[in-house]
């Protein structure tokens, strides 16, 4: 791991960054430059002020992501600020180019305030096809993701809580092929109740798991438990129908999977192992 950290420093140091910027038409003849920039490019602009549409067909828009984080909960490292997350989100453009061919731009963001981030999200919002946020914490990126995607007319996407929870599905479902059990009888204790395991939680409900228990820093989750935010509450309506009580220990009793999303580690004892069903 030492050797690891030394050289990730020295590669990024190396390259300055992950990303480039390249220019994808012809400019090496005057003509080139009056067809892609003035006076020609005055058409396409025409045809997008007539037709907003036709932006798609005239500029990169299309094939244009932006992703955008605050700062507020990158990768496991808290809340490091936008400017420190920066390495993350060129990382993530670079996925982006190199297995789904889109470009990216990352965009770190200076203010944390639910509003303030809305606000400017939705005002830079024109130049990209869809919105990837990433790495803002629980509650207020479910907020932020909510009233984003009803208020622009492009995808808005949550990579830490739905990338997040169609690995976990994807995983889910070729095990219990494995140990031949069904999703609606499988018992799936998560560990975590921020933005992943919520939404991990969301997506195995609506895949069809009926046992599913919740835990946070206080303990399991269910219905009548104090201390539950608005996003908490609504988890504990339905999930946890037995209303088991307690923390790991208890949860992982019989429990046929155990799904990891907390910033803790090392809580998962042999023994707690050994008492989860075959």
């Amino acid at each position: 791991m030492k050797n690891l950290k030394k050289l990730a420093l020295a590669a990024h140091k190396k390259y300055r960054g992950k990303l480039n910027v390249e220019v994808g038409v012809p400019l090496k003849t005057r003509r080139d430059v009056s067809v892609f920039y003035t006076p020609g490019v005055a058409e396409p602009c025409k045809e997008i002020a007539k037709n907003s549409a036709a932006v798609y067909d005239y500029t990169w828009k299309g094939r244009l992501v932006a992703v955008i984080t605050e700062g507020s909960a990158v990768l496991g490292l808290g809340n490091i600020g936008g400017l420190a997350g920066l390495p993350v989100m060129e990382g993530k453009c670079a996925l982006f180019k190199q297995f789904g061919g889109l470009d990216a731009i990352p965009i770190c963001l200076n203010v944390q305030e639910v509003e303030e981030v809305i606000r400017v999200v939705r005002a830079i919002a024109p130049s990209f096809g869809a919105i990837n946020l990433e790495d803002i914490a629980a509650p207020a990126c479910f907020e932020i993701e909510k009233r984003l995607v009803e208020e622009l007319d492009i995808p808005v996407f949550h990579d830490d809580q739905h990338g997040t929870a169609i690995v976990c599905l994807a995983g889910m479902i070729n095990a219990l092929k494995v140990v031949g059990k069904s999703c609606e009888k499988a018992r799936v204790v998560i560990n975590g109740a921020g933005a992943a395991g919520i939404a991990i939680a969301k997506l195995f409900l609506k895949y069809g798991f009926k046992n599913i228990l919740l835990i946070d820093s206080r303990g399991l989750i269910y219905d009548g438990r104090d201390n539950l935010n608005p996003y908490k509450k609504e988890m504990a309506k339905i999930t946890n129908k037995e209303k088991v009580k307690g923390g790991l220990v208890d949860a992982l009793r019989g429990a046929d999977a155990f799904i990891g999303v907390s910033g803790q580690s090392g809580i998962v004892s042999r023994m707690m192992v050994r008492s989860m069903a075959k």
